[in-house]
């Protein structure tokens, strides 16, 4: 169990670092979940899990961090991005292959959007076409 850890270098603690993520990174909505994405020059990618009281009980925002912690581990293709995942409460009771999809699809969609011209400021640099 020690083995499958988050370490401190791959958890996203402070206040701080959630506020820039929101302001500065991807937002993508899915099924069950929001995924906050931000490229960083870090080697290891690094996780926040936003599970608020609007979920449910204790126990259910602890399933829902664990089922996101477990998610997290099983991508480890997502380095040099600090992921913040917000789940939603249909996460609680969706099969885990489902969940696996949904996030699978996300984090596809944000590195898409973000090889397409994403620069260090959150800013698309694309023309617009309207």
């Amino acid at each position: 169990m020690d083995g499958q850890k988050l370490t401190v270098a791959r958890r996203i603690r402070r206040r701080a670092e959630y506020e820039r993520i929101y302001g500065k990174g991807e937002r993508l909505h899915g099924r069950f979940m929001t995924v906050f994405i931000l490229q960083t020059d870090k080697l290891v990618p690094r996780l926040g899990v936003a599970a608020t009281r609007k979920l449910g009980t204790a126990v259910q925002r602890n399933r829902a961090k664990r089922l996101v912690r477990e998610l997290f581990r099983g991508h480890k293709n997502t380095s040099s991005y600090d992921v913040v995942v917000v789940p939603r409460r249909e996460m609680l009771d969706a099969p885990f292959s489902r969940l696996e999809a949904d996030y699978s699809s996300l984090l596809r969609r944000g590195r898409k959007k973000n090889s397409l011209g994403a620069v260090s400021n959150g800013k698309s640099t694309r023309a617009r076409t309207h």
